[in-house]
């Protein structure tokens, strides 16, 4: 017969182990921790990492840019009429003198306008000469009448006379006289309002021939404007200078106002260039810098500074003073080293990618060792196309990590081998 044996329980259960494991690796990590100063650490190789050294010496206070060739002065060429562009007169490139056709353009619709203004000139003109004939047939009908009123008063006149000299001898009764007295007064009175009404309609034809004079001269002037508005047409240049920035083509429509080119007038050359918005405090008229060509050395100055700031960049001009390169064209680029102080001694470092990163806020140093690098903050104050000036956090004879902090993340140490 078998017997049934009881099985032992471990005096120490899985729940309590699994507790334990957990422990012994919290206690692990938290030593680590200690060890490295509570610092969270990356290792890096070497190679890796761009390293730059601490120095004090001069710091050349300027900055270089890029400047682009541009004329002294530049004039845009614009279409005063719109229209189709039926000829080309001149290419681009090529040195025009003011008044000189460059493009001639048609507009039908133009024309037409032309055609109608000149038939309702033509048609003022014939309703003008209408009424001054219907005035002057009204004017002779008015002094006809006129005349033949003047004969009735005299006549009624010599009627009164005669029955007062009668009815003074009782030749006639007082009712002949009185009807002879009445008639006599009403074509006077007759006579009277006739004279007004004809000098008032000498006042209105007068006034209206006046404004009808005046409408054809206006309509006159309006034709003449229309067609300066076809001499437009023909698109001249209005300066002397180098025809550029021209892209014309047969057939194609042009608006009224719309820019086909540019003159540049040939009285010298600027430089124009575009300066990160971090230097725009910085920046102002009259300071100057230099350009290299060739083996020659260039001196410029800034001219004007756009108040506009596009795309993180403000836009200066510069202008060259005393010698100027031979043999310049528009559109060529140069650096130009523009200085923005004095040299002055200075704690420095490379400059880098870290300051991208950083803001120049902070930085990672490396020890005495060589094997560690410990983030430190500093303050950078200016910065030139080979140095960073170094305020405060960093003394010559240290060496600083100035690249390759795009795979760093947060942390705060670098164990380098």
């Amino acid at each position: 017969m078998d017997i049934q044996l009881k099985k032992r329980r471990s005096p120490i259960s899985r729940k309590t182990i699994t507790i334990i494991a957990i422990a012994a690796g919290v206690a692990i990590a938290a030593a680590i921790v200690v060890l490295q100063g509570g610092a969270s650490a990356m290792r890096v190789e070497r190679e890796s990492l761009l390293i730059g050294d601490v120095t004090r010496g001069q710091f050349d206070d300027y900055v270089r840019i890029l400047g682009k060739v541009q004329p002294l002065t530049s004039i845009q060429l614009s279409a005063e009429e719109g229209g189709i562009v039926d000829r080309i007169f001149v290419e681009e490139g090529t040195r025009v003198v003011k008044g000189q056709p460059i493009a001639q353009l048609r507009n039908s619709s133009l024309d037409l306008e032309i055609l109608n203004a000149e038939a309702n000139l033509a048609e003022k003109q014939n309703f003008l000469r209408n009424t001054q004939v219907t005035m002057e047939q009204d004017k002779l009908s008015n002094r006809t009448e006129k005349l033949q009123l003047d004969i009735d008063v005299r006549q009624k006149r010599r009627t009164f006379e005669q029955y007062k000299r009668l009815l003074d001898e009782d030749l006639i009764s007082k009712e002949e006289y009185l009807k002879a007295q009445e008639d006599f007064q009403l074509a006077s009175e007759k006579r009277k309002l006739v004279c007004e009404r004809l000098r008032q309609d000498s006042i209105y034809r007068s006034i209206q021939i006046s404004q009808l004079e005046s409408d054809l001269q206006n309509m006159r002037l309006s034709l003449d404007l229309i067609r300066q508005r076809r001499d437009k047409l023909t698109v001249c240049a209005s300066a002397d200078g180098e025809l550029g920035q021209m892209s014309l083509e047969l057939g194609q429509t042009i608006a009224s106002g719309q820019m086909i080119g540019r003159i540049n007038v040939v009285n010298g050359h600027k430089m124009e260039a575009d300066i990160d918005e971090h230097y725009i405090d910085r920046i102002a008229t009259g300071l100057t810098g230099t350009m290299e060509r060739g083996k020659s050395t260039y001196q410029v100055m800034v001219g004007k500074v756009y108040p506009d700031v596009r795309d993180s960049k403000f836009r200066i001009d510069m202008q060259f003073v005393g010698n100027v390169p031979a043999n310049m064209r528009n559109g060529q680029t140069n650096y130009v080293n523009l200085r923005l102080g004095e040299p002055s001694t200075a704690i420095m470092i490379p400059r880098g990618s870290f300051f991208t990163t950083t803001g120049g806020n902070w930085i990672f140093v490396i020890g005495k060792d060589g094997k560690t690098a410990h983030r430190r903050s500093v303050k950078i104050g200016r910065q030139n196309p080979s140095f960073y000036e170094v305020i405060e956090g960093l003394q010559p004879g240290e060496r600083v990590v100035i690249g390759g902090y795009d795979n760093f993340g947060d942390c705060t140490k670098l164990i380098i081998e």
